[in-house]
């Protein structure tokens, strides 16, 4: 059987300018990064910003487990199944950080006969967009620390600096740093740390952005310290929002690459899930709903943090209307989350497969709050047993939601023909009727207690005292009516890993309020989430090598 990589690298790709070609592009509206990568002109956007939108598919997922989902690989090979089906079809995916690609979790270019090309370079540097948000962020820093060298005129006080520098690589010896040791000439000393860049509030603007003018509107928001009298210290007030927008002004642009069955993929920007709102950028997502009549686009992780995120911050921010939500989910997958040990997954189990059902029952349940119709796609693994399969689809039935197989993986766009057919049915037969949760006007804690409550089936809510300090502060100064972007562990409803399946009975505990004012959201943290994630004892990165030629192996 063949690798990932093996795959891609045997795969027929056509010219990017050929790509562009099908959806109505020219090679003049491209920035071409060699002949099978491009960024998209920004004048495309406004030529054709008149033009009504395709219908946009958010594919989502029940909490990931060890057994593996495979939502990008179903992103992909839905796109792929809807353009064997005769339709104009485009997909809006995030871009790979480095961090999970070199450590534990993989690539984010799909798998198997679904996956996005050139992926080595999708999932390595690309077309440099995360090195240039790296460079933004960390000038940003530079600069603050620079400011308390230079005799501190804004009077920032250097214990409430928020603002901590960042990395595209998982590090945990840097999560907590000392800077300015060495005596007077090397700048002030305090206390700093560092963030992944994919959790930077700077990647979070990027993807929100709907053009270069609103990206330096939103850096000059930031917040980024406090002064000794605890007013908020911005960008704006450091004079560095138009040097941080020179740095990013190639970055902004959407990149366009293709499918392995030559489906155009809009690939841009790239935030976290857990720790940020987990979707790609608002302008990659707008220019292929104008390109395309269907976009088949993804949010981060299950759909209790993805999907939440995709509805109540980007949906709301950029004015979108999905039209339909995919949620994917695996038999190996419902039967761990029933409580089946991870080492039997092969083995039929309907015990533990009915009882995890009602992970994704719960998942089901959240999104038709949204206003959205949900199709379910089960992905399939060898290893699954008819009667495993069935028992999903009779208890996808008894939730009435559509359902279908996905084989995407091992058969590409083939594999994908009952699971587009079915969202297309979705589509033409359960208008949508989205909107948010909830109202930004309500108060920081009743945002945060209804998507605890709604979202997640907690009881309540509790805030540490620290946490109460700052939401105190935040409504003094005029920061509360945003939304809400809440931090959690993926692996379970609740703030605790270990809770699979769909726990009862518990509180969700909000550790840590950071506002993020030029994205427009606060960040709420909870449980042992952290923002700088560590890399395991044996890091993907010791598979990974390059020939005398340039060949890529060992990448997934």
């Amino acid at each position: 059987m063949k690798s990932d990589i093996e795959i891609a690298q045997s795969a027929h790709m056509l010219p990017i300018v050929k790509i562009a070609a099908s959806i109505g592009l020219t090679e003049d509206d491209l920035e071409l990064y060699g002949k099978y990568k491009a960024k998209v002109s920004p004048a495309v956007a406004r030529r054709l910003a008149d033009r009504p939108d395709g219908h946009l598919i958010l594919m989502t997922a029940i909490n990931p487990t060890a057994a593996g989902e495979g939502k990008t690989t179903t992103t992909v090979g839905l796109g792929q199944a809807l353009a064997k089906l005769g339709k104009k079809t485009a997909i809006a995916l995030r871009e790979p950080s480095l961090g999970p690609s070199m450590g534990v979790k993989g690539g984010a270019a799909g798998g198997g006969y679904s996956q996005v090309v050139p992926m080595e370079d999708i999932n390595l540097h690309f077309t440099g967009d995360l090195h240039a948000v790296t460079t933004a962020h960390n000038m940003l820093a530079a600069i603050i620390d620079n400011h308390l060298q230079q005799g501190n005129s804004l009077n920032i006080d250097p214990r409430r600096i928020t603002f901590r520098r960042a990395l595209d690589m998982n590090d945990r010896a840097l999560r907590s740093t000392i800077v300015g040791l060495g005596g007077k000439n090397n700048g002030v000393p305090r206390e700093d740390g560092f963030d992944i860049t994919v959790a930077s509030e700077v990647m979070a603007i990027l993807c929100l952005a709907n053009d270069l003018t609103d990206l330096k509107v939103r850096l000059s928001r930031m917040v980024v310290a406090y002064t000794h009298e605890r007013e908020p210290v911005t960008v704006a007030d450091l004079k560095v929002a138009g040097a941080m927008a020179a740095l990013l002004k190639d970055a902004i642009k959407p990149n366009l690459v293709q499918t392995l069955e030559n489906v155009p993929a809009f690939i841009h920007g790239g935030p976290f899930a857990n720790i940020a709102h987990g979707c790609n950028s608002v302008q990659a997502t707008k220019l292929a709903l104008k390109v395309a009549d269907y976009v088949v686009t993804e949010a981060g992780f299950g759909a209790d943090l993805g999907a939440e995120k995709f509805f109540d911050i980007k949906c709301r921010f950029a004015g979108l209307k999905p039209s339909v939500a995919v949620i994917v989910a695996t038999a190996r997958a419902l039967k761990l989350h029933g409580g089946a040990d991870v080492k039997s997954l092969s083995t039929e189990n309907l015990k533990a497969l009915d009882k995890g059902f009602a992970n994704l029952e719960r998942h089901i349940e959240n999104v038709r709050k949204f206003g959205v119709p949900v199709v379910v796609a089960i992905n399939r693994f060898p290893t699954d047993s008819a009667a495993e399969l069935s028992l999903i689809a009779e208890r996808c039935q008894n939730a009435n939601v559509r359902v279908a197989l996905s084989e995407v993986w091992a058969k590409g766009g083939d594999g994908g023909r009952a699971l587009a057919e079915a969202v297309l049915q979705a589509i033409e037969s359960e208008p949508a009727s989205f909107h948010p949760l909830y109202p930004v006007e309500m108060s920081i804690k009743e945002k945060i207690a209804t998507i605890a409550r709604e979202i997640y089936g907690a009881d309540g809510v509790d805030f540490t005292k620290e946490v109460e300090n700052t939401i105190r502060q935040y409504v003094k100064l005029g920061f509360d009516k945003m939304p809400i972007c809440m931090a959690k562990t993926q692996y379970s409803f609740s703030d605790d890993p270990a809770l699979l399946g769909r726990p009862t009975g518990f509180r969700i505990t909000v550790r840590e309020l950071r506002v993020s004012r030029g994205a427009g959201f606060l960040v709420a943290i909870t449980g042992e989430v952290m923002t700088m994630p560590g890399l395991p004892k044996e890091p993907a990165a010791e598979k990974i090598d390059v020939d005398g030629d340039g060949k890529i192996s060992g990448l997934f």
